[in-house]
Formats: C-alpha cells, sequence, structure tokens
C-alpha cells in the first residue's frame, strides 16, 4: 500500500550556493521508484507516494515500525542527491500523519499569528527537554518555545531573521547530534495538506 510523505532537505538554494533545481530533484526521486513527485517552492520541499516498506539493502529485521522507515527513506535521498550533485544534504522523511499532528498540536495560537512569526524546526530524532535546559526562556520574551514529538515550535513576533531565541535554539549545545530543519508556518500547513492522500 503506498504511503505519501514529505522530505525536507536542509539548506539547499539559499544564498545561491548549493543548488538543487527542483526539476532535477524530482527526476532523481522518481529514479528511486517514488511516484507523484512534487516539489514545493525553491527551499527544499518535495512530497512522493512509495509502496516500498524499505529501500534495497535494508532488512525488515532492521526495521522497528514508521520511524525506521522514515529514516531509510531520507537516508537514501541523502545519498541520491550527494552523488548527482557532489555536496551532502541532510534530509528528514514525514509522512502525513505526523505533518497533521504537528499542525494540530501547535501550542502557539496559529490563526492569530503571521506565517512568519510561527516556526517549526523537525528534528532527526526525539529530543529531550534537558537539552535547553540552559536557554534563558525569560530573557528572550516576547519569544517563546516549546517542545513537540521531533520537532520545536518557535513563536518570534518579529520574524526569524531578527530572532535572537532562534539563533540560541540554533546552536550546537542544543542542535549537536541532531538534523534540524526550519520551516515557516505556511510551508507547514502546505506540507501537511499536500501529503493528505
Amino acid at each position: 500500500m503506498a504511503t505519501t510523505y514529505a522530505a525536507l532537505l536542509r539548506g539547499i538554494n539559499v544564498g545561491g550556493s548549493r543548488k538543487v533545481p527542483m526539476a532535477e530533484l524530482r527526476a532523481l526521486m522518481e529514479g528511486l521508484g517514488h511516484d507523484a513527485v512534487r516539489t514545493h517552492l525553491q527551499s527544499g520541499q518535495a512530497v512522493f507516494t512509495t509502496g516500498s516498506s524499505r529501500p534495497e539493502g535494508r532488512d525488515a529485521g532492521e526495521e522497528a515500525g514508521e520511524n525506521a522507515i522514515e529514516d531509510a527513506l531520507a537516508a537514501e535521498l541523502a545519498d541520491a542527491v550527494e552523488r548527482r550533485f557532489g555536496f551532502a544534504v541532510d534530509v528528514i522523511v514525514r509522512d502525513h500523519a505526523y505533518l497533521r499532528a504537528i499542525v494540530d498540536d501547535c501550542p502557539f495560537p496559529a490563526a492569530e499569528s503571521e506565517p512568519q512569526q510561527l516556526h517549526v524546526t523537525y528534528f532527526s530524532t526525539a529530543v529531550d527537554a534537558g537539552r535547553f535546559a540552559d536557554v534563558d526562556r525569560a530573557a528572550h520574551l516576547p519569544e517563546e518555545f516549546r517542545l513537540g514529538d521531533r520537532a520545536l515550535y518557535l513563536y518570534a513576533p518579529n520574524g526569524l531573521g531578527r530572532s535572537k531565541l532562534a539563533e540560541r535554539l540554533a546552536g550546537p549545545r542544543t542542535t549537536r547530534g541532531l538534523i534540524a530543519t526550519t520551516r515557516n508556518w505556511n510551508t507547514v500547513v502546505k506540507l501537511m495538506e499536500l501529503t493528505r492522500d
């Protein structure tokens, strides 16, 4: 049975470097055997369906649920992008149910916020609150953050580019050992919609 996923590629087509044309990305993903491949914007989002529960070379005994499938699909795409374009790109893959839950579980009033004020950072794995224990939340108000399922919600009323809290949260002490990639609320909602079966 086919499942629809979103692939989030980190740090491509930003500032004129690490270029991955979307038409070439779609062709690359189709070459991996994925169907209904679509891209959203130029900043590294692709939606695809696949009936494969494990990419070639994976043993069924290594799989442990949907997270393992997503991780395997992400690794497969990252390898293919590096071979095709000559540079490493971090990739996170998530299915519609996860993306729907991210929207539904938002701890901030999304309907009352501008899209540039609300962001989600997707993590490659679950994160412990202790990782952020030394972030002085009061010093960054009115900016706020909350943790979710392999994600962090950030409310930055003046936008991400001016956010001191975003800068602090993206530091090596909080992201060490993780793939982390951030999207604004419009993109968060759009990926949920695009992956809907």
